[in-house]
């Protein structure tokens, strides 16, 4: 669609073409599990000031916060079972905290909406003790709320570093063995995929079938390093405060268009 066209006539026309992109999906190759890399809110604030000429990094933050729950609207319609969000990295955990706390204020306020709204299973991943412990402790107490909601179930990776969480893995394996009583020369027979996975932080779940990352990085930057060894991956070019219905459309066209090969 051409993004040139005057705002009223998009305003007319994007319904159409919404319900154009509905017509051609086909469900049953709707992905189970769909990652999300939310980026862009900075460029976000800076591209779109508002009235009074604020380009803050917290504007664009909040308005990123905001579009969640659309999110996750449009994944339930398209029947998407599991949702990871990935929110904040562990290396975003060394901004300036000027910029840090703002941020991690507005994440636990998301957090806190999506519980209240009772509509979705909430399970924080992520190397949660690298958090503060106020927001620790309202992650804890939205999971443990939401626990057993039917419907989508929504991991949200905050302080969330692909390394880390395989180097968390390893350790977890190794701390589990010497519990049950394994020798360190038992250890080394013990370490493979199979074993890692089951210490990973999103361990019983399904890898992601879809990867998605808005404002136009073709990157994947660490997310769900280990399990999206297989997944597809969809780049989309709008700032994620932007992102749209037709834009989550299109990432399930393209996933049910492409013939998945599994092996190499």
């Amino acid at each position: 669609m051409n993004l040139h066209l005057k705002p009223a006539i998009k305003s007319l026309l994007y319904p159409l073409y919404e319900r154009r992109l509905i017509a051609q999906l086909d469900y049953s190759q709707t992905p189970h599990h769909v990652g999300v890399i939310l980026d862009g809110n900075r460029r976000w604030a800076k591209a779109n000031p508002d009235e009074a000429g604020d380009t803050s990094t917290k504007r664009g933050h909040q308005a990123g916060a905001k579009k969640i729950v659309d999110l996750l609207d449009w994944c339930e319609e398209a029947q998407v079972a599991v949702v990871t969000l990935w929110l904040l990295s562990n290396d975003n955990l060394a901004r300036p905290a000027n910029e840090l706390n703002p941020l991690l204020e507005i994440i636990g306020d998301a957090l806190e909406e999506l519980g209240e709204i009772g509509r979705w299973e909430l399970r924080p991943v992520g190397s949660m003790e690298l958090l503060p412990n106020w927001l620790q402790e309202k992650l804890n107490a939205v999971a443990t709320k939401s626990k057993g909601i039917p419907g989508v179930l929504v991991n949200v990776a905050i302080g969330y570093g692909g390394r880390q969480e395989i180097a968390d893995a390893v350790k977890s394996l190794i701390a589990d063995a010497v519990k049950h009583g394994k020798q360190v020369d038992e250890l080394a027979g013990l370490i493979s995929e199979s074993e890692i996975s089951k210490f990973l932080y999103t361990a019983g779940l399904p890898d992601p079938d879809l990867v998605i990352r808005t404002s136009g990085e073709q990157r994947l930057g660490g997310f769900l390093l280990w399990q999206s060894a297989k997944s597809e991956f969809y780049f989309c070019e709008a700032y994620w405060p932007d992102f749209r219905k037709v834009d989550f459309l299109r990432a399930l066209r393209s996933y049910s268009q492409r013939h998945r090969r599994l092996g190499l």
